[in-house]
């Protein structure tokens, strides 16, 4: 890959990982709290890790929809894999690779095949930061009536973010190789970007749908 492109692409990279890192930390710590016994600071903690894990969903979900708004008009799109279920821990993410997989054997086209992997990784990466974000907030307001289920299911969605994110990074470095070198300048311009206050409330609104209603009342962890 030519220099600018390889630039661009460990610019980025760098970011979204940085940013995980951020979150990864948190979240091992409101584990840490809670594994000595102090509950309403590792509560605390886990509504942190929520925040800093929609940031850098909005920003992997940004790339996922430029890429695909970009590569509209590219005639030699890479080929690529579906994503693969045993990857996954959770059901969310499972479920998405599942369906990934069918569509990915019944279309035979590259480009239909590029374009549905795209869609399917920004839509997994929003429920699975929606749902990260409900159990975080159902736990920090002492909410769950299971909330060693709750733990386990941050930790997995955690795992699973991961995951969908070194997928983003695969189609980003395959997708960098065929774009065009005019169109460098305002991809990048495009990635480079603060996530707007709009569009991470959308992700934090979207919480609510992912708290299953019989699930609230008051159980102390």
């Amino acid at each position: 890959m030519p220099r600018e492109k390889s630039q661009l692409f460990e610019a980025i990279v760098h970011r979204w990982e940085c940013s995980f890192a951020m979150a990864s930390v948190s979240l091992n710590e409101a584990l840490s709290l809670r594994s000595r016994g102090e509950l309403v600071r590792a509560r605390q903690q886990v509504t942190i890790s929520a925040e800093l894990l929609t940031r850098i969903a909005v920003a992997l979900i940004d790339a996922c929809q430029s890429i695909s708004a970009h590569g509209r008009g590219i005639h030699n799109i890479p080929q690529v894999f579906p994503l693969n279920t045993e990857y996954f821990k959770g059901h969310t993410a499972q479920s998405a690779a599942s369906w990934n997989e069918l569509l990915h054997h019944v279309l035979f086209a590259d480009r239909s095949r590029f374009f549905q992997k795209l869609r399917i990784l920004s839509e997994t990466l929003e429920k699975l930061v929606a749902e990260f974000h409900a159990e975080a907030l159902e736990l920090s307001d002492a909410l769950s009536i299971h909330p060693n289920d709750s733990w386990e299911v941050l930790v997995s969605h955690h795992y699973d973010f991961n995951t969908c994110m070194r997928e983003t990074e695969i189609l980003l470095k395959s997708f960098l190789r065929t774009l065009p070198s005019d169109q460098i300048s305002a991809f990048s311009s495009e990635l480079d970007v603060t996530p707007s206050p709009e569009k991470l409330n959308k992700l934090r609104s979207n919480r609510a749908r992912s708290i299953p209603q019989h699930r609230h009342r008051y159980v102390s962890i």
